[in-house]
């Protein structure tokens, strides 16, 4: 418990604006956010899965959460959830979480990088108290509309200068003296810019209190009966497909940072399920693995998962025993946290690492990202999805063709590789072109795989050239 407790505290501190934070951008009340964090640390905390992962409400799935509640009320958000845990569950068990294995990075970091570019969009307009429109497009085509207002409105400029003194405070916090880095960063936010919010007497919106119990809204059996409509389903669909995706590849990383037991991927899924079934159950927020909190329990010193516990049960007593505390938190502040974890999403690094050795990789980043942006989280991980494979079945079915002209006038044909349907204007323009006439050897011993498509054309292709007209000799080139 000397390592544990400790790293306990320091995930607590790390994820009590987190959860708030996310909460109120997901435009939800904001202690749903914290019985997210409190289920994550006092039921996926106690399961086996991964040790010092961290689960909680993340931000990755704010613009995801925030569409289904405008859309279908917030009765509904405990139906999807719970379904998405019970799907979670019963992959876990199907032993499925191994598969999550095989998505393709780049899709990951696209889908990362449109949910960065909608939270960033989304909350510049939450920063300075505006609305902000429902499509990813119109969020950013109207943002010099609200550069405009925002100059000619004194409340929302105050907001704003709040809100960048907390993304200036955020990004100078890690370059300070050690010593002086007590609170982490998120925190030691929050807690300045409510401190000046409360001394000089701001004019700006404050996260609003309904109570622990007030917040709850457990789905009825109407919320349950909505499961049936097609959009519903879609988005429960795309709950359950990235926030296991989201907390595996978070398992991942988290597996690189320690060197204790490594994660067992299905039963963090079933972990991640029960957590998710719970918080639905009590009408909370979806949850996933964190990389933030679980990398401030590695670094913290955490060494079980009494570490993660214990930061739920410290949750669990701040909201029981300081409910107001939450009151006097500016919105802004909030936002300018979020717009900061909206910008560690964007993978800009890795992009131009991926344009230099894999420009197709790059490709699939981008389209995923802009389809995200264009359309929706669900469609544009499918395009993504789609994209990612179209691009692995085209260099994968790699064919090459060797045609060697004999003194006796025949041709023989080497085709070696996987012939595709992909490939088959390659292939055919080859053969197309031989002078007619001439007996052919098709050799396809070298060929790892002849698909349907190839296998009919070739045997077209050569009834054909058995009724072309014989050159004559002299003629023949």
């Amino acid at each position: 418990m000397r390592h544990d407790l400790p790293a306990s505290v320091a995930v607590f501190l790390v994820a009590l604006p987190l959860c708030v934070g996310v909460a109120v951008a997901s435009g939800v009340p904001a202690e749903l956010g914290l019985i997210t964090g409190i289920v994550g640390g006092l039921v996926t905390g106690l399961l086996p899965g991964s040790s010092l992962q961290v689960s909680g409400p993340a931000a990755g799935l704010t613009v995801l959460v925030a569409e289904a509640v405008d859309t279908y009320g917030l009765g509904a958000l405990g139906a999807v959830v719970l379904t998405a845990g019970v799907l979670q569950i019963a992959m876990g068990v199907l032993r499925l979480g191994r598969l999550f294995r095989a998505i393709s990075v780049s899709v990951v970091q696209g889908m990362l990088a449109g949910i960065g570019l909608i939270l960033i969009a989304g909350q510049l307009y939450t920063l300075v108290g505006a609305s902000a429109p429902a499509s990813g497009p119109a969020k950013l085509t109207t943002l010099p509309e609200l550069a405009w207002d925002t100059v000619h409105s004194p409340r929302s400029l105050t907001a704003l200068v709040l809100g960048v003194a907390t993304v200036a405070l955020l990004l100078i916090w890690p370059r300070l003296p050690r010593r002086a880095r007590t609170l982490p960063a998120p925190l030691a936010a929050v807690a300045a810019a409510t401190a000046a919010t409360a001394l000089a007497g701001l004019d700006v919106a404050r996260v609003e209190v309904t109570g622990l119990l007030g917040a709850v809204q457990p789905p009825g059996g109407a919320d349950l009966a909505r499961l049936a409509d097609l959009g519903l389903i879609s988005t429960v669909a795309a709950f359950t497909l990235i926030a296991s995706a989201e907390s595996l590849f978070s398992a991942a990383a988290v597996d690189r940072l320690h060197h204790g037991p490594r994660t067992d991927y299905n039963k963090e899924l079933l972990a991640q399920g029960a957590g998710n079934a719970v918080c639905g159950l009590l009408g909370a927020l979806p949850m996933t693995a964190v990389i933030v909190r679980s990398a401030a329990n590695v670094q913290a010193g955490g060494r079980t998962k009494a570490s993660r516990v214990l930061h739920g049960l410290w949750l669990l007593v701040f909201v029981a025993l300081l409910p107001a505390v939450l009151g006097y938190i500016p919105i802004a502040a909030l936002a300018a946290i979020l717009i900061h974890a909206g910008c560690k999403l964007l993978p800009v690094g890795e992009t131009r690492a991926l344009w230099r050795e894999h420009r197709g990789e790059a490709l699939v980043l981008t389209a995923t990202a802009t389809a995200i942006v264009g359309t929706d989280m669900f469609e544009g991980v499918l395009i993504g999805l789609a994209l990612a494979i179209a691009k692995a079945a085209w260099e994968t079915s790699y064919v090459h063709l060797a045609i060697e002209h004999l003194p006796d006038r025949r041709i023989h044909i080497r085709i070696t590789g996987n012939a595709t349907f992909l490939r088959l204007p390659k292939i055919l323009d080859a053969l197309d072109a031989l002078p007619p006439g001439r007996r052919i050897l098709l050799d396809l011993k070298g060929l790892n795989h002849l698909d349907h498509a190839c296998n009919a054309a070739l045997t077209q292709w050569a009834d054909r050239y058995r009724t072309q007209p014989a050159v004559p000799a002299d003629t023949a080139g």
